[in-house]
This record gives C-alpha cells, structure tokens and sequence, in this order.
C-alpha cells in the first residue's frame, strides 16, 4: 500500500535516498565537465569544476585532478594542500608522493622533498624514480655525497635513466670526480648522441680539464643540432672570451640573440665581450636589454646601482 501511495502521489517513498542521488548527479556532472576543460586546457574552469565536485563529495580521484590542473596552472602551492590531503586519504599510494616531492621540489622546500621521496621508497623499495627523487633533494640540500648515493641506486634498478646519469654526473664534477662523470656521461651519449645536456656537461668536463678543443666540439655540435639552445652559445662565447678571441665571441653572440632575442644570458655575455674589447658603450646597452628582460637582476643589484648612473656599473657584467 506504502508503494502504490508513493506511486499515484507522485511522492518518492525515501526523499533522502533522492537527495542524495541527486547530489551524486551533480557531483559527477562538475566532476566531468572538470576532465573535459582540463583536456581542453581551461584549467581555470576545471579547476572551478572540480572545487564545487570536492565540496559535495569528497574524492581522491577528483582530488588529484584537481592538483594536476594546479600545477599546470602555475599554482603549486594548491597542488601541494590537494596532494597532502591525498596522502591522508590513501596512504599507500606511491605515486601521490611522488607527485609530493615533485612539488616540493618546486616550491624548494627540499627536506618535504625528501620527507616524501622516502615515504615512496618505503612504499615501494624497487621504485627508481622515488631514489632519483630524495637524490635530487639531497642535491638541493647540498649534500653531494648521499646525492651520488640515491642516484646510484636510482641508475642500479634502472640502468637507462638518462636523467640519474645526467644528475650524478653533475654531482661528481662539482666534486672534481671528472673521470668519474665522464664514464656517465659517455654512457648516456653512447646511446644517444645528441643528448644536449650530455655534451653541454661533457664539454664542461673538457673545460675542468685542459682540453679547450674538445669543448668548443661538443658546444658546437649542440648548436648545430639545436641553434636555440642558448645555455651552448653562452659556454662557447665563454671560452672564446677566456682565449681572448673577442671578436670571434661577439660575433657568435650576434648570431645567437637573432635567434633568441629575449635571453638575458646572451646579451650579458656580449656586454662582458664588449666591455673587454674596448665598447663601453655598446657594453651597457646589452646590460640595459639584459635587465629589460630579467627585471629581477635589478632587485639583485640594487645595493650595487644605489643612484649611480648604469654607466658607472661595469663591475656587475662579472669584471
């Protein structure tokens, strides 16, 4: 009777198992309305979409697109509280801290890093990324020795990780161990030779040690492979310079900034070649386009500049 009351009323026999279907229906329309604009890379909106799912029910799985669509939009602090509440909800899951010690390395608040790098790798001892992770806290930490370490173990469960390689060969010259990055970094190259953080670190390597032919070798093939590779251009005008082939550095540096006119590393290094060979006015208009492009510098060298004309500055280009 109950039923057919129900039926011809038109009233539902249990309104809070309608309510609360009907939240569910909202839940998943803000839900998948926030994967579609995230596909479609209106991460403002997921990110509303998402926001409004979360305050019906709260979801790992909604959570962590949520902290996706923050980190893309350049808002990792959000994404950090999304993933730590995503730790608490699901303990276990390794990839959230990984995505964790992502963040932090973002933000660089190494120790969190570190905290959740191994949170992973008690989760997950075979896990190469997580020992990649808690290496490249260390390294922010400047702990070099337990750096190598991580990364070795890191390069023993996955011997192909070019990005283990590239980092250990990094810590091991900032140690003087040249003979010891140059094995890995031949490794990574051995596979693949174009690797331009390879032979811009390779190069590096040739510079510590007295083989300045060598060098311009590598930093030349990554110009040739990639002529928008600015970092190769500044190491090669760099060790022109120290030959004193000033000329020959300007010119490349013109080269250089045509290809890359907004890089604030080009046009200090054509400043410094210009300032040695004689141009101090030609210097400290690269210096003006450098600080027009990195405003930064200029809270950098406030103290320097005081009320001091540009002009007067040389001492900032390194000299």
């Amino acid at each position: 009777m109950g039923f057919l009351k129900s039926f011809f009323s038109g009233k539902p026999d249990n309104p809070m198992a309608e309510q609360e279907k009907a939240k569910q229906k909202n839940f998943d329309i803000f839900k998948y309305d926030g994967m579609r604009a995230q596909r479609m890379g209106r991460l403002d909106y997921a990110i509303r979409c998402f926001t409004e799912a979360l305050a019906i029910h709260d979801d790992f799985e909604t959570r962590n697109y949520l902290a996706q669509a923050y980190t893309h939009y350049n808002q990792p602090e959000e994404a950090r509280k999304q993933l730590e509440q995503m730790a608490q909800m699901e303990p276990t899951h390794t990839s959230t801290f990984l995505a964790l010690a992502n963040i932090c390395y973002m933000l660089e608040d190494y120790p969190a890093m570190a905290q959740a790098a191994q949170k992973a790798i008690s989760l997950e001892e075979g896990n190469a990324m997580a020992h990649y992770l808690l290496a490249k806290a260390d390294n922010g930490q400047g702990d070099g020795l337990m750096c190598i370490a991580h990364l070795t173990q890191a390069i023993t469960l996955k011997e192909d990780f070019t990005e283990a390689r590239l980092l250990r060969a990094e810590a091991l010259m900032k140690m003087h161990q040249y003979k010891e990055a140059l094995e890995d970094l031949e490794t990574i190259l051995a596979q693949e030779p174009d690797e331009e953080n390879a032979l811009l670190l390779r190069g590096q390597v040739a510079e510590a040690t007295n083989a300045p032919e060598k060098a311009e070798a590598d930093y030349r093939h990554i110009t040739d492979v990639n002529p928008f590779n600015e970092q190769a251009f500044v190491c090669l005008a760099r060790l022109e310079i120290a030959q004193n082939k000033l000329p020959e550095a300007i010119k490349l540096l013109d080269e250089a900034i045509e290809l890359n006119p907004d890089s604030p590393a080009l046009y200090h290094e054509r400043g410094r070649a210009k300032l040695l060979n004689g141009d101090k006015d030609g210097s400290m208009e690269d210096l003006k386009k450098e600080l027009e492009l990195n405003p930064k510098e200029v809270e950098r060298l406030n103290g320097k500049f005081g009320n001091q004309p540009l002009t007067q500055q040389t001492d900032i280009l390194g000299l």
